[in-house]
């Protein structure tokens, strides 16, 4: 059996056509249809039902894509560890990650590695919403927040702090709250991918605000801009306004109480051995931020 049978039959499942996948993988048509036509041979099974509108897996089809897609994968971490053991990295690195973190500070640190490292072929997904890391064939995920899944392994990178931050004008129109009781009333930016409610400890012990919303998004980026404008008070992680709160343009709302904060983490599946790429982008990635985190160093 071929790997590139294997390669080629794995490409039309995912395409949907052999055209499709023909395009993709920069080939002739004729050429992909002949390399899944010899595997089928070799399998002694149709693997796909081909008609003039439509392709579809057999049941075999189905049972072998599993496999094939193993086999493919299995290939290449193959050939990155050969790699790796002889001192260098290289080969494929996918990686996913929340998209204000990753446009305000992950971007710039992938690029140095990338730089440092120009033998790997990253690919990085941003998304705010839950990303199913084994499942979805992610090598690592970058998460702000508990790691809750078992079938992941978590590394931390930092600490985060959240602060409550508003603009000026806000605060002059709406008074500046000093107590849990008068945040109770203001008016609140609110992230919409968690809980709306506000965590706070002190020496009275812990306290749970349910706030006013004005305000729902599921960006951080957003919500500090929707605070600059004056729109209310933000729960925000510090690496979003730090600089904003350096300038002025946001001020720290003190309650005499301390919001609840987070980790931020990189985290890979369980099943697989935490690869050289992986555990290189981790130790990176802790050096870039610092300690504490250089988002908090002001």
């Amino acid at each position: 059996m071929k790997l590139e049978g294997v390669a080629a039959f794995v490409a039309v499942a995912d395409a949907g056509s052999i055209s499709e996948a023909a395009r993709r993988m920069g080939l002739a048509k004729s050429v992909v249809s002949e390399r899944v036509t010899e595997l089928e041979r070799l399998l002694g099974a149709s693997l796909m039902q081909r008609t003039t509108r439509k392709l579809t897996l057999t049941g075999e089809g189905e049972l072998f894509l599993e496999r094939a897609r193993r086999i493919l994968r299995e290939t290449v971490e193959a050939q990155a560890e050969i790699a790796e053991r002889r001192g260098s990295l290289s080969g494929p690195l996918r990686l996913a990650g929340p998209i204000g973190f990753g446009m305000l500070h992950l971007g710039r640190m992938l690029n140095s590695f990338l730089a440092a490292h120009p033998d790997i072929d990253l690919s990085v997904d941003l998304d705010d919403k839950f990303v199913d890391v084994a499942a979805d064939g992610y090598d690592a995920v970058i998460r702000h927040g508990p790691i809750q899944d078992s079938r992941l392994i978590a590394k931390r990178l930092a600490s985060s702090r959240r602060v409550l931050v508003a603009a000026p004008s806000y605060l002059e129109r709406h008074g500046t709250p000093a107590s849990l009781e008068e945040l109770g009333h203001a008016c609140a930016i609110l992230y919409s991918n968690r809980s709306a409610d506000w965590r706070f400890s002190s020496g009275e012990g812990e306290t749970i605000l349910r706030p006013r919303s004005c305000l729902r998004v599921n960006n951080g980026i957003v919500m500090r801009d929707a605070a600059i404008a004056g729109l209310g008070i933000a729960l925000l992680p510090t690496f979003f306004m730090y600089k904003q709160l350096a300038s002025g343009v946001l001020r720290q709302v003190e309650v005499g109480a301390e919001a609840e904060g987070a980790e931020l983490y990189i985290a890979y599946p369980r099943n697989r051995s935490a690869s050289a790429k992986v555990a290189a982008l981790t130790d990176w990635l802790r050096g870039a931020i610092g300690a504490p985190a250089y988002w908090d160093r002001g």
